[in-house]
């Protein structure tokens, strides 16, 4: 089967021929209906998440059953799924609530998950140690599903720590509208009554925002300009939550100054920058998190929602052999919504 492979940091992937793998005792072999392309991917490649290759990429997966190994039960061939993208250890506590983005014996383990350190489902099929990592997608279509398990995920378990703040009220900002943040703003919108500012340094991404029913959305390019724009809406409460998916040095800092006490700060993307504490800087009783993923219940809280038609990812469709094209378009920012490669 062609897969398209990490091979070493600094090169693009490459699509070659391996063997298709069989399903040992309690492993589920899944046919790939659709393989999200992330940002994180990219970071995988330039050594930031400090993964060694060879491995297939991927860690945003939907398919279909098709062998299921001795001793797995509760399942049959042709059922459709999303595959739980970090692999824990199974059993330690964190793991054990179904958290296995928080599993405690993470820094022990070779792989992250599938497509980030183990091989994953940039191909025709892919092999999943448990069947645990399966959760059911009813009539969903793996194609259009396959972002739910990352880019929907993600932004829906950092949104859902921050419930409670999130009153009518209030408001809320999300910072880079692409994979996740365009998922994300229909979650605030599906799960808060709080009022929702997008923001972006891209013009067409902001665009595509008002498109999902923000009302408000700012450029961030000029980061004064931003911030001042920003709490004209906001008024001296500033912002409740900040959710940045971007995490690079100047959207960091345009948190800062937008938050208002007793609020939280949410940083989600891999940009690499820095929160730099001062007094009152962030503002007292500003909570800072950073959280990761999300678990296994919550992606099937996420499929509900999608279900119910409360969100639905914006995906661009490629065959599986553009792979290499599709990541520098990602690099150049010009995928909407989310990419996702189908064998």
């Amino acid at each position: 089967m062609k897969a398209v492979r990490f091979v070493g940091v600094g090169h693009p992937p490459e699509i070659v021929d391996v063997p298709v793998p069989a399903p040992g005792p309690g492993e589920v072999l899944v046919k790939i209906g659709g393989a999200g392309v992330c940002h994180s991917d990219l970071h995988v490649m330039d050594e930031e998440l400090g993964l060694k290759g060879p491995f297939t990429l991927g860690h945003e997966n939907a398919g279909w059953i098709a062998k299921r190994g001795d001793g797995v039960r509760g399942w049959k061939e042709g059922d459709p799924v999303a595959v739980y993208g970090p692999w824990g250890c199974g059993h330690c506590h964190t793991c054990q609530t179904s958290a296995e983005n928080y599993c405690e014996n993470h820094a022990s383990m070779p792989s992250l998950g599938g497509g980030l350190g183990s091989d994953g489902g940039m191909a025709d099929y892919l092999l999943v140690p448990s069947p645990r990592l399966l959760v059911p997608l009813g009539k969903l279509d793996p194609v259009m599903a396959a972002p739910l398990s990352d880019a929907a995920l993600t932004p829906y378990h950092a949104i859902k720590m921050a419930l409670p703040l999130l009153t009518p009220d209030t408001t809320v900002v999300a910072i880079g509208i692409g994979g996740l943040g365009h998922m994300a703003v229909q979650l605030l919108q599906a799960l808060t009554p709080a009022q929702l500012i997008a923001g972006d340094i891209d013009d067409s991404k902001l665009a595509h925002a008002r498109e999902l029913g923000v009302k408000h959305a700012v450029n961030t390019r000029d980061g004064k300009a931003a911030a001042e724009a920003i709490r004209k809406i906001t008024g001296p409460r500033g912002a409740v939550l900040a959710l940045d998916f971007v995490g690079v040095q100047p959207t960091i800092d345009l948190c800062t100054h937008i938050v208002g006490r007793g609020s939280r700060m949410t940083v989600v993307g891999l940009g690499g920058g820095t929160i730099h504490y001062s007094a009152n800087n962030p503002p007292y009783g500003c909570q800072v998190t950073i959280p990761y993923w999300g678990s296994r219940t919550e992606l099937m809280e996420v499929i509900a929602l999608a279900e119910q038609g409360r969100i639905r990812a914006e995906v661009e469709q490629f065959p599986l052999e553009q792979a290499v094209d599709v990541y520098q378009r990602l690099r150049d920012g010009k995928i909407r919504g989310r990419a996702v490669l189908v064998p």
